[in-house]
């Protein structure tokens, strides 16, 4: 069914609003009145139907609880749990009366996301640079020059070495069998920690040949548990059909080698991709990598984000130039005129009418204005390390390439509206400012004091 609406109810008589407890002048409170709600409405309704299930949540709550998630980076356990401490919280997403139990389960974020789906939540995007041009945060000729550039979305997963993936294969197989009720040869429930903390101890040591020995002993010992599980379940469609995933996945960590490509480094994450960027601290990242477009010009109100999108793949950064900018043109409604990337977009082929790309370091280029617009290239890395540091986009705990996708859009939606809460900060410290300069010239003035 369609998402409810909110209803008065006449037990809320003698309760008090939230407006008349909240500072009305609040960032949040401000970028609530500035949000087109109805617009997330028309985009998700078709998402909906009339006739089967039951009424479903206001697409406000679910919008805004999103929007709060990626802006402040929390996990969907502490916006639901500071979504009841914070009224503030509670404003922005269109209750009336504070509330003091949380209208769903905290499941219901992950369900609402699934049923969505990355491409609609684009307009969430969109509205944050809508309500930028609106507070005149960011002009629309700003909007024509971009900067691109790509980096790794890393997935919540840990450092998949050999024995570390052979001992989870084995938790898991045994996990499995338990909830089947099959018994099981030998486990090596007990024996597999031990020779993974063996394997560690003697790894990066002059005992580097017996740590290898203790790794092919587990990978002995997931293949005998692969085919005790195989001969067990033969016959039975319903457990074939229930063990293929798991036992598909076991055996290309059992098979797999070194130098294969494609290989698998997590049992929950499948999608995860070895990615190298030349890091020095970093030599390698293990996720997606996702491509990120700003504007090149620093605005009044920051550096915000006009696209973003996961690459599944690990294509090469100039085979990705052309998806980016369509999607900055289908999010801002607006023209790039000049788009600029690193040495990494080199090779791109993207020829289009009204549209110049510029790599840095080319030589030849006349115009001051496209120096100027070079140099400002680079800053589009401090923009990263905020969608890391203060988002979701250093560590991903959405599932499957689509939840990379769904973080991708929603880790730039939250940059964009710390941008804007702190702009409309500032408007609001400028105009009491200038109000408190123009009592104080209205009181010293003697003119008008002899006048009074």
């Amino acid at each position: 069914m369609p998402p409810k609406t909110a209803k008065p109810s006449s037990g809320d008589l003698f309760r008090m609003l939230l407006e008349n407890i909240i500072d009305q002048n609040h960032e949040l409170v401000r970028l609530s009145r500035l949000v087109d709600w109805e617009r997330f409405d028309g985009a998700f309704g078709a998402f909906y139907n009339d006739q089967k299930g039951r009424e479903g949540l206001p697409t406000r709550l679910m919008a805004g609880l999103h929007l709060l998630k990626h802006m402040k980076g929390l996990s969907d356990e502490q916006v639901c749990a500071s979504w009841l401490e914070n009224p503030y919280f509670q404003a922005f997403c269109g209750e009336v009366y504070f509330q003091h139990e949380l209208p769903f389960d905290r499941s219901s974020m992950t369900r609402w996301r699934q049923r969505i789906g990355a491409d609609a939540l684009e307009v969430l995007l969109a509205e944050t640079i809508a309500v930028a041009l609106k507070t005149k945060a960011v002009s629309t000729r700003q909007l024509e020059r971009i900067t691109v550039d790509t980096t790794v979305q890393t997935k919540a997963i840990a450092h998949p070495s050999d024995s570390h993936l052979i001992v989870r294969a084995i938790e898991w197989l045994n996990r499995a069998a338990r909830k089947h009720d099959i018994n099981l040869r030998q486990s090596f429930t007990r024996l597999a920690p031990r020779a993974k903390k063996e394997a560690a101890r003697l790894m990066h040591t002059s005992g580097h040949k017996q740590g290898m020995r203790w790794v092919r002993k587990l990978r002995t010992w997931l293949g005998r548990l692969i085919r005790d599980i195989e001969r067990k379940i033969t016959g039975d469609i319903v457990a074939q059909a229930q063990f293929a995933t798991l036992l598909e996945r076991s055996r290309t960590i059992f098979e797999q080698k070194k130098t294969d490509k494609n290989k698998l480094y997590a049992l929950h994450a499948p999608e995860a991709e070895c990615i190298g960027k030349g890091k020095a601290r970093t030599r390698y990242e293990f996720g997606v990598k996702t491509s990120i477009a700003t504007i090149n010009e620093r605005a009044k109100g920051g550096q915000f984000v006009v696209g973003s999108q996961a690459l599944p793949g690990n294509p090469y950064d100039g085979h990705t130039l052309a998806d980016q900018i369509d999607q900055v043109e289908r999010l801002t409604g607006i023209g790039v005129r000049r788009a600029y990337g690193d040495r990494g977009y080199r090779g791109h082929k993207l020829e289009r009418d009204g549209l110049d790309v510029i790599i840095t370091h080319t030589r030849g280029i006349t115009s001051p204005t496209i120096k100027r617009e070079m140099r400002r290239r680079s800053a589009i890395e401090p923009v990263i390390g905020h969608m890391k540091q203060d988002g979701h986009l250093e560590r991903n705990h959405l599932k499957g390439a689509e939840g990379d996708a769904v973080n991708a859009i929603l880790t730039a939606a939250g940059h964009n509206l710390r941008l804007l809460a702190r702009w409309l900060s500032l408007l609001f410290v400028f105009f009491l400012t200038a109000i408190m300069k123009f009592q104080t010239r209205q009181s010293t003035d003697p003119i008008k004091q002899a006048a009074a």
